[in-house]
C-alpha cells in the first residue's frame, strides 16, 4: 500500500526558508512521479510543483518559479521542496502527491495522482 508522509513544515518570517520532505512507502520510487501541490483556508488545492520519473522535467507555478526548487532521491524515497524566499501569500496546507501513470501534459493536475500524504502545514508571517 502506498503511503506518503510530508514533513518540514512550521512558521517561518517573510523571506525565510523552509524544506520540505515526503517520504514514500510502498512504492517503486523509481516508477513514480511526484507533485507538491498546497491549499490555504477558502481555496481550492493547487499545483505547486512536480517531477517527472520519465523525463526529470520540473515544472513550476508561477506563483513559486525561481523560489521553490524540487527534488528527488531514489535511494531514500524521498522528495523534497526547497522553498526560498516566502511570502505570506505562500500559507497553505501542503501536500505530496504521486503518480505512476500521469504523463507529461498532466503533470499540473490534481487528478493526475492517485496517491497523496496527509499534508505539512507552512505558515509565513509579514
Amino acid at each position: 500500500q502506498v503511503q506518503l508522509v510530508e514533513s518540514g513544515g512550521g512558521l517561518v518570517q517573510a523571506g525565510g526558508s523552509l524544506r520540505l520532505s515526503c517520504a514514500a512507502s510502498g512504492v517503486t520510487f523509481t516508477r513514480y512521479s511526484m507533485a507538491w501541490f498546497r491549499q490555504a483556508p477558502g481555496k481550492e488545492r493547487e499545483f505547486v510543483a512536480a517531477i517527472s520519473q520519465r523525463t526529470g522535467s520540473t515544472p513550476y507555478a508561477d506563483s513559486v518559479k525561481g523560489r521553490f526548487t524540487i527534488s528527488k532521491d531514489n535511494r531514500k524515497n524521498i522528495v523534497i521542496l526547497q522553498m526560498n524566499s516566502l511570502k505570506p501569500e505562500d500559507t497553505a496546507l501542503y501536500y505530496c502527491a504521486a503518480s505512476e501513470t500521469v504523463i507529461m501534459s498532466q503533470l499540473r493536475s490534481r487528478s493526475a495522482y492517485q496517491h497523496w500524504g496527509p499534508g505539512t502545514q507552512v505558515t509565513v508571517s509579514s
